[in-house]
């Protein structure tokens, strides 16, 4: 039986590639949709935009879903300089990202912030605040250009609007968004390579207007086993706003396939620069039906 664990798509390209020799009218299966559900034989292995920060080109397949989710995710960060010396700490309990199979190509994600708990300090201020509720819902729309089923690379584009449903001001309050372009790569014997460049237009810090913000990132997957897969990743991120800092920071974790439509992962992220949180850890789960 064949398990799914490493990093987001990394592993499935592996996979994929191995069953190019089927004939087209096999493998063709453009006409199935939501209502028109992928036989399980003709499905593709699963992959997840999950652990990693780099997502994934491959779509869900046409009538099927996919839930993915951090058990639960805590976020460390630490800033003293400059007269400041800050410390902020919050659980994120359940984030969920659900997703539907639209046609062969193309899916559907909602990614909801179900719970989250903040608490900020001041030590030089000597303040102590928690805040805790309900988070952002983000809409995104994936669609796979090539390598959905097979082949040595993988690319997709992925739209996404981040609606301001979050209680207590624990984002802002305004509607964002961009554009995700994720390249998926087989380099064989058990490796594979993602690499992913992001555009946000975010609000400006004085609500003045917008602004643009880049991704990038670059995952490198290992396959140990039939079950077992780690990845090691690098995260970048700068905004042209002013005062904007630019993130960076080495993530690393581990995957492992309990069955063809279930995963679990585990991981951490660790920053690099100064404007990074210090640590992320987390633990998490995908479930495919």
């Amino acid at each position: 039986m064949k398990k799914i664990h490493s990093a987001s798509a990394l592993a499935a390209i592996l996979s994929a590639s191995l069953s190019t020799t089927a004939s087209a009218a096999e493998s063709d299966k453009s006409g199935y949709t939501l209502f028109n559900p992928t036989p399980v034989e003709k499905m593709r292995d699963m992959s997840t935009d999950r652990p990693d920060q780099t997502e994934s080109p491959f779509t869900v397949d046409a009538g099927h879903f996919q839930i993915e989710a951090d058990i639960v995710k805590y976020t460390y960060d630490r800033y003293k300089a400059n007269g400041e010396n800050t410390r902020t700490k919050t659980w994120n309990v359940a984030p969920v990202n659900l997703k539907a199979g639209l046609t062969n190509s193309t899916d559907l994600q909602i990614v909801i912030d179900n719970y989250v708990n903040r608490t900020d300090s001041d030590k030089a201020a000597g303040t102590r605040e928690t805040t805790d509720g309900f988070g952002d819902v983000t809409v995104r729309l994936k669609h796979n250009l090539w390598g959905n089923d097979g082949g040595k690379t993988a690319f997709a584009l992925m739209p996404y609007v981040k609606l301001a449903t979050n209680q207590n001001d624990l984002e802002n309050d305004d509607v964002e968004g961009g554009l995700i372009a994720p390249l998926a790569i087989d380099l064989g014997d058990g490796y594979g390579l993602g690499l992913m460049t992001q555009v946000d237009i975010l609000k400006d810090a004085d609500d003045s207007g917008y602004h643009p913000a880049f991704v990038n990132t670059a995952t490198f997957a290992v396959e140990w086993s039939e079950q077992i897969g780690t990845y090691y990743e690098i995260f970048t991120e700068k905004g042209t706003d002013t005062g904007d800092r630019w993130v960076v920071s080495f993530d690393t974790g581990v995957t492992y396939g309990f069955t063809d439509n279930i995963q679990f992962d585990a991981g951490i992220n660790i920053g690099v620069t100064e404007a990074a949180d210090d640590y992320q850890p987390f633990v998490g789960a995908t479930y495919r039906f």
